[in-house]
């Protein structure tokens, strides 16, 4: 048998590759879009790829089957309740699919219907030979992780309350999968990171003895115990997961792979006003707090690029990358990888652009934590209502042409300010900031109007990425006073003890 998992650490995604090398056959499960690593990898193993599974509908990312059914013929295959806008083989609950000579022989996949996640995600148990007794492993998708359980509230499931899902879940990890032996590897489509649960372990496999042991979701509790814990706490679901679910339902075109075209900056600008083009910054967050085009938006590269930018840019909005030379290529593909086609272009040479245009040129607003007049951190829902007495220039010079807002002024009044901690409800719950209001990031640019622009506002997260991209944001937005803090709740509670 040739079994191999293909991880994408900026999506936490895992998809695989399993072939019968006696045959030759093989299925791949969960593509991504670009999907030249899968074809050379099966074409060196002598493998010929006959089936794309997808274990459920994704919301997280834009898979890759109709660009492998495209470039190698074959089929599409989902779960018996999916329903797609394009032909697909269904897959009934048990049915087998043998990858040997016949049935009695080779490589064996057996669906499982596992609703709760969604309601068509499918496990897929393999074994190299059918008599097999225990497993060789079973690909869980999102039904099971390292860790934790599918999250039951996702768009895919529209129609069907959380509550509904919890219970469908809990059936089928307690009737599919806890059936199967201790010794079966387990293999999920995701890793830590996912917004597709709440607890996911970095390791990418494990086996159901040790999740039946370690797993906090799969530990001995009735239905209604299962169903309070995994609704309560999940995290901020991104903008563009709906996005992803149609297109992954219905069809879209195929992969460009093209690099995109190179702008000057008139060409961008004039993009920006007339087409109404995002202009994405996803350079290092440090050269974007140095100096960054007015109104421009920001996630870098080395972060949850594709995932970030997703929260704080609508679907569809055509966008212009201002990306160091030679990674505008990178950024556009992790684009395309969750449906962000419309990629117009990328400024050439953003740093000479930035030097030489000072009148256009911004700097963030960043404080430090100890310019923050702030008590011990306290438990996020125990967090009083208001704001904190805060407020120092924020570390840092404007750059030349830019506004002297700075950071809310230390001898603004306390009601004044608005603290926002963007990180996910969880992390919020365990530790916050005394005063501050929870808008997580995946649901800021929904929650703008909850905010007064008039006011300054103060940004957090846990280390200080995320809330330079909130900052952002409410910057382009027209926010007049914003910074964030440097080193985020981590920096805060280290300092205060």
């Amino acid at each position: 048998m040739h079994f191999a998992q293909y991880y994408l650490d900026c999506l936490s995604q895992a998809s695989y590759l399993i072939g019968d090398e006696t045959t030759g056959r093989a299925v791949l499960v969960d593509p991504r879009r670009d999907i030249d690593d899968y074809l050379h990898d099966a074409e060196a193993a002598g493998l010929r790829i006959e089936l794309v599974i997808e274990t459920h509908i994704h919301a997280d990312f834009l898979s890759g089957h109709l660009e492998l059914a495209r470039a190698t013929d074959a089929a599409i295959a989902f779960g018996e309740a999916a329903q797609t806008g394009f032909p697909i083989r269904r897959l009934r609950d048990g049915e087998r699919i043998s990858l040997g000579a016949d049935d009695t022989e080779g490589v064996t996949l057996t669906a499982l219907a596992t609703p709760g996640h969604t309601l068509e995600s499918i496990c897929l148990v393999i074994r190299e030979h059918p008599e097999d007794e225990v497993p060789f492993g079973v690909l869980t998708g999102d039904t099971l992780f390292v860790g934790d359980v599918g999250r039951p509230d996702l768009l895919s499931a529209a129609g069907h309350s959380p509550h509904d899902m919890a219970a469908r879940l809990y059936r089928s990890l307690h009737t599919k999968l806890l059936a199967l032996p201790d010794a079966t590897r387990v293999f999920p489509a995701h890793g830590a990171g996912s917004a597709c649960g709440r607890s996911l372990s970095s390791e990418t496999s494990s086996t159901i003895g040790d999740q039946r042991r370690l797993n906090y979701a799969l530990q001995p509790m009735p239905e209604a115990d299962f169903v309070r814990l995994v609704t309560a706490g999940q995290p901020a679901t991104p903008g563009y997961f709906a996005h992803d679910v149609a297109l992954n339902r219905d069809g879209h075109p195929l992969l460009d792979p093209r690099p995109p075209a190179a702008l000057t900056l008139d060409e961008a600008l004039a993009a920006r006003d007339r087409q109404g083009a995002v202009l994405l910054d996803c350079r290092p967050s440090a050269a974007y707090t140095r100096a960054h085009l007015a109104g421009s938006l920001h996630t870098s590269l080395d972060t949850r690029f594709a995932e970030y930018a997703g929260s704080v840019v609508a679907p569809g909005t055509p966008v212009v990358l201002i990306a160091d030379p030679g990674t505008e290529q990178e950024a556009r593909l992790r684009l395309a990888r969750i449906g962000y086609d419309r990629v117009l272009g990328h400024l050439s040479d953003p740093a000479a652009v930035l030097e030489r245009t000072p009148a256009l040129t911004r700097r963030s607003r960043r404080v430090r934590h100890d310019e923050l007049a702030l008590e011990q951190p306290q438990p996020g829902a125990a967090a009083a209502a208001g704001a904190p007495a805060a407020g120092a220039p924020a570390t840092g010079a404007p750059a030349t042409g830019a506004p002297a807002t700075g950071a809310p002024a230390a001898n603004a009044p306390a009601t004044g300010i608005q603290l926002i901690d963007v990180r996910n409800p969880s992390e919020y719950e365990a530790g916050a900031l005394p005063g501050a209001r929870n808008i997580p990031l995946a649901g800021l640019s929904h929650r703008l109007t909850e905010l007064d622009p008039a006011r300054p506002v103060v940004l957090y997260c846990r280390s200080g990425g995320r809330s330079v991209i909130a900052a952002a944001l409410l910057e382009a937005r027209g926010f007049g006073d914003v910074c964030d803090v440097v080193g985020g709740y981590e920096a805060v509670a280290a300092a205060v003890g």
